[in-house]
């Protein structure tokens, strides 16, 4: 058989088996929900295809130098589990997704404590940025980015606008920071590091989170789990870490309210688009509860770890919560288990769509049609939502439109767009 042949037979292979095992996961996650994961007697269906993965890899990369991706693509449908072992030796972080404009982002690739890349991603081109940028984020409102860069926190008006404010680094190390959000305005930064949360200004720097013990002399600002979030207005600041409750501080950094964790541990925190709700996620191992806190007289609130209060709204009972966005609608949230999910204020589930491994980073556009979801398989997915599913390989009933994924394997000389 001449390599046409080949790759006809291998394509065959790849369209058939992956179709089954579609229909196969959907159908049991399908009866799960139903009438319960205890009712479920068959085994779980198992994709039969990582015999053919490294094939299918080497065909990627010749689509790749040859231009031709937009065809591979419709021959051979993207999937997860046949590339598991590959991800396990060769993916990585991708954090700090930031939208920009025109269908395009910026993001980072590595986790805290490595040296990172930055990258952009406009359409399908690929663009590396410059080499000491460790940390990249967006302002709720208004376009304005602040970059992490050679011990300087700069933030701009527009990604490619002119420059407002130049900030000193805190006290921590550059490559710990994880998580870097200017304010509206440009002239304040919320930085998030395992070596303290910290609000900085024209004035300087300020310690927001954790909150220093004075009876103990050797004490030291290192937590884990640490994350922050600004509301839409910037007037409202959610922080905490895994030894902390949810702290609820003003724009001068000062607690006004907290909320003990309704699993074990704090892990994630997210407004709401129109600055009305907040959203609070603690985990347990891959497990976690997420509660809903109205903003409207959150002044003085405080609820116990643990307890049924209706003060907070049940969001989800099972997501441990790595990255999520809000939209006028819904939040999408990217959880431990590979699964982004849609949820109303209330706490109904619109949609689920899986993607494969820890959800680390997400950004949406400005008008809400497309999705960039990121994980530590060392992929970005790019959605159109509600658009329809694009083949019959699609896992969960979000019907939405995947237009590529960008690969940053490790041992991998470039990306690949699939």
């Amino acid at each position: 058989m001449n390599q046409a042949g080949k790759n006809m037979t291998l394509q065959t292979a790849w369209r058939s088996m992956g179709q089954t095992y579609a229909t196969e996961i959907n159908a049991m996650i399908d009866f799960g929900e139903k009438f319960g994961w205890d009712n479920w007697k068959k085994e779980e269906p198992a994709d039969n295809r990582e015999e053919l993965a490294q094939e299918v890899l080497t065909l990627l990369k010749k689509a790749n130098r040859e231009g031709t991706i937009s065809t591979f693509r419709e021959n051979f449908p993207p999937a997860y589990a046949p590339f598991i072992n590959i991800i396990q030796e060769q993916g990585q972080n991708i954090e700090n997704l930031c939208y920009i404009s025109d269908n395009k982002i910026a993001f980072i690739v590595g986790s805290a404590y490595e040296k990172r890349k930055a990258w952009l991603l406009s359409g399908s081109t690929i663009v590396r940025l410059r080499d000491n940028i460790q940390s990249i984020g967006r302002s709720p409102k208004n376009n304005i980015y602040a970059i992490v860069e050679n011990g300087v926190v700069t933030t701009y008006n527009g990604w490619d606008g002119p420059k407002l404010y130049e900030f000193k680094l805190p006290p921590v190390n550059e490559l710990s920071i994880s998580q870097t959000i200017p304010f509206n305005n440009g002239l304040s930064v919320l930085l998030t590091s395992p070596e303290g949360i910290y609000l900085l200004n024209t004035r300087g720097y300020q310690l927001i989170h954790p909150v220093p013990d004075p009876d103990d002399k050797e004490w030291t600002p290192n937590i884990h789990m640490e994350h922050a979030a600004v509301s839409g207005d910037n007037a409202l600041i959610a922080v905490g870490d895994q030894s902390s409750i949810h702290r609820i501080l003003n724009s001068q950094g000062e607690e006004i309210a907290g909320f003990g964790p309704q699993s074990s541990y704090p892990h994630y925190a997210l407004f709401s688009k129109d600055g009305e709700q907040l959203v609070l996620n603690s985990c347990h191992f891959y497990n976690g509860v997420t509660i809903g806190v109205s903003t409207t007289g959150i002044n003085g609130l405080t609820i116990e770890s643990h307890t049924r209060d209706g003060r907070y709204t049940v969001i989800d009972e099972n997501c441990r919560v790595y990255a999520a966005v809000a939209t006028s609608s819904y939040y999408i949230m990217g959880d431990v288990g590979g699964y982004i999910k849609a949820y109303d204020a209330t706490g109904k589930l619109i949609w689920r769509y899986f993607l494969g491994s820890t959800i680390t980073g997400m950004t949406i556009s400005d008008d809400e049609t497309t999705l960039w979801v990121a994980a530590c398989s060392g992929m970005i997915h790019q959605l159109k939502l509600d658009q329809g599913q694009r083949d019959d390989h699609s896992i969960g009933n979000g019907n939405h439109f995947e237009e590529l994924r960008a690969i940053f394997w490790k041992n991998e000389p470039h990306p690949l767009i699939w």
